[in-house]
C-alpha cells in the first residue's frame, strides 16, 4: 500500500494524519513546524505522497523538505479540485475550507451539503448538488469567544470549555459557560434552519476539533466526523499527486 501524509496547519493546532492506501490509520498533533520535526516524520513513516493545508505563515522550508522525500502537493486555489468555486475571489478561500468541500463531494456526491467546521473559527461551507462551493459564513470559535470576553473586559476571567454547566449560570464562570456554549448551539441550529428554508433537504456534516462538544446538543440531524478534513486532503492528494 502507498502511504500518504496529510498535514493540516490550523490557527490553533498543527496536525497530521497517515493514510495506508485509502484507510486512515493515525492522527496526531505536532508541537511545531520546524524542519527537524517534519524530517523525523518523513524518516519514520516514509510516505509516498504528502499534502499540506495551511492557514498560517508556516516555515517555508518544510515544503521543499516534503517535496524531496515524497510526491508533495501544497493545497491552494490553484489546486485541481472536484468542485468549482463560483465566488468573487476564489483565491481568498482558506485551504481548510477547500479540503472540507472536497470531502463533501467525495462522500456525498450530487447532494447539497453544509459542512460546519468547529475550530479556532466556526466555518459554514455550502456545496450544492452541482459540486459548486458557494461559500458560507465564518464566526468566532469556542475558545475565541472565551478569550474575547477575557481580553475585552476589565474583570471577566478566562474560562475553559466544559459541558458541565447549568442553563442559568449561578456565578461568573457558569454564566460565561452557559452564554458561550448555548450561543454556539443556537447559532449552529439557526444557521442550519436558514439554509433549510432556502435549499430544502441537504446533508449537514459537523467536524473539527470542537465537534465532539456540540454533536449531541443540536436539534438538527447531523453527521459528525472529526476526521472529515483529513479525508478531503487525501482525496485532493489522489487527484494532484499522481505517482
Amino acid at each position: 500500500m502507498y502511504i500518504t501524509l496529510c498535514l493540516d496547519f490550523g490557527n490553533t493546532r498543527l496536525k497530521y494524519a497517515l493514510f495506508d492506501g485509502n484507510q486512515l490509520r493515525h492522527t496526531e498533533v505536532l508541537e511545531n513546524d520546524k524542519p527537524e520535526l517534519i524530517s523525523s516524520l518523513l524518516e519514520q513513516f516514509r510516505p509516498h505522497k504528502s499534502i499540506l493545508s495551511s492557514v498560517i505563515n508556516h516555515n517555508p522550508a518544510i515544503e521543499a523538505l516534503l517535496g524531496s522525500f515524497s510526491k508533495f502537493h501544497m493545497l491552494s486555489h490553484e489546486t485541481r479540485l472536484p468542485f468549482t468555486v463560483p465566488v468573487g475571489k476564489p483565491e481568498t478561500m482558506g485551504a481548510d475550507r477547500l479540503a472540507l468541500a472536497a470531502a463533501a463531494v467525495q462522500f456525498y456526491p450530487a447532494m447539497n451539503n453544509l459542512v460546519i467546521g468547529l475550530g479556532s473559527a466556526i466555518t459554514y461551507n455550502f456545496i450544492n448538488q452541482y459540486a459548486q462551493f458557494l461559500g458560507g459564513g465564518i464566526s468566532p470559535g469556542f475558545e475565541m469567544r472565551f478569550r474575547s470576553l477575557k481580553d475585552y473586559t476589565a474583570k471577566l476571567p478566562l474560562v475553559k470549555k466544559d459541558w458541565n454547566y447549568p442553563l442559568i449560570g449561578y456565578d461568573t464562570r457558569t454564566n460565561i459557560l452557559s452564554g458561550v456554549s448555548l450561543g454556539i448551539i443556537k447559532e449552529i441550529d439557526g444557521t442550519i434552519d436558514a439554509y433549510a428554508e432556502k435549499y430544502g433537504n441537504f446533508n449537514v456534516v459537523l467536524t473539527g476539533g470542537d465537534s465532539s462538544y456540540f454533536a449531541g446538543h443540536l436539534k438538527n440531524k447531523i453527521f459528525a466526523d472529526s476526521e472529515f478534513l483529513y479525508k478531503g486532503l487525501y482525496a485532493i492528494s489522489e487527484t494532484n499527486n499522481q505517482l
